[in-house]
């Protein structure tokens, strides 16, 4: 049977029902720091005198919203009809001072595992959150799924939703082993991924051509050794009709290459230092036939200078 609080023994379990009030009403601070409530000396006789397991567990329930929960019992010292309680239990109840709740002894099975969520990412930069946590639930006696949980550290509070239990929605975890896993916080946004912005040309549009540099040979200037500044001005290139064949030398049958061979070669874009075949004796034909071209040569003076074309001109006037 049990006692409703106000003068009458019902049943054969424990279960009374009681006006709440928060632990701030008593000097009693580390009632906040756990999940235990504080009964007056009457439910200590009668919970004495009926076979309980220990230690002693109760399912603490509010009929008005239907939201139930689960705690221990710290002492037996509140004034009868009432029960002390920490402040985070009446949040999870939703109870106002004074608010009548209904308690009920239970047997709870013990914990194997459970699934916590901080409301806040800041629990997870405290240097060892394993281990405050390990310290404050050894002030708990249960866990209840749907719950939120207070853990105070270092001036401030952090609430922890109680997201699973198992083997039960309700476990106890005194003196177990207890599986313990995080879910990401409730204020956590997953970094946004940068996608690098491709402008891909409008449809019907076609991209502009991109021009290739054109390829100008022999387009360097030249340098002295001892640094003074280059006076010979190189010879302008020739196109293919400016070119005139130099006269064809006889090879002397040394196996010197003759001048047709050279300027071949030249014209092939090669240029050729230290040929011999322009100092190959020639025949006295030949020879004489290039001084009539020479004399020629000096009466036009002024004519105009054309590079590897065999002939000598005068530098006087």
């Amino acid at each position: 049977m049990y006692f409703d609080g106000y003068g009458g023994y019902h049943g054969t379990s424990f279960e009374q029902t009681y006006r709440c009030y928060p632990a701030s009403f008593i000097d009693k601070p580390q009632l906040e720091n756990g999940d235990k409530i504080i009964m007056p000396p009457s439910a200590l006789d009668r919970l004495a005198s009926l076979q309980i397991d220990y230690p002693m567990l109760f399912e603490l329930r509010n009929s008005a919203t239907e939201r139930v929960s689960h705690c221990g019992v710290l002492e037996f010292i509140a004034e009868e009809g009432m029960i002390y309680m920490p402040y985070w239990m009446m949040e999870n109840l939703v109870l106002q001072e004074g608010d009548i709740v209904r308690v009920k002894n239970v047997t709870l099975p013990k914990g194997s595992y459970v699934k916590l969520q901080p409301h806040t990412k800041d629990f997870l930069d405290i240097s060892n959150p394993k281990a405050i946590l390990e310290t404050t639930l050894r002030n708990f006696s249960c866990l209840t799924t749907g719950d939120s949980i207070m853990v105070a550290y270092n001036n401030k509070k952090y609430y922890i939703d109680i997201i699973e239990t198992k083997p039960s929605h309700a476990i106890t975890i005194i003196e177990t082993d207890c599986e313990v896993d995080f879910a990401p916080p409730l204020d956590y946004k997953e970094p946004e991924r940068i996608v690098p912005s491709s402008k891909a040309p409008i449809q019907g549009e076609e991209a502009a051509p991109v021009e290739e540099p054109k390829f100008n040979p022999f387009t360097g200037s030249g340098r002295r050794l001892d640094g003074k500044p280059l006076k010979y001005e190189p010879p302008p290139v020739l196109s293919s009709k400016e070119k005139k064949p130099a006269a064809a030398v006889a090879s002397g049958g040394g196996g010197e290459p003759s001048t047709s061979q050279t300027s071949s070669r030249q014209s092939q874009g090669k240029l050729v230092f230290g040929s011999n075949s322009s100092r190959s004796a020639d025949p006295p034909k030949q020879k004489e036939a290039a001084a009539g071209k020479e004399t020629k040569q000096d009466e036009t003076a002024e004519a105009k200078f054309q590079a590897f074309t065999g002939k000598k001109y005068s530098l006087k006037g």
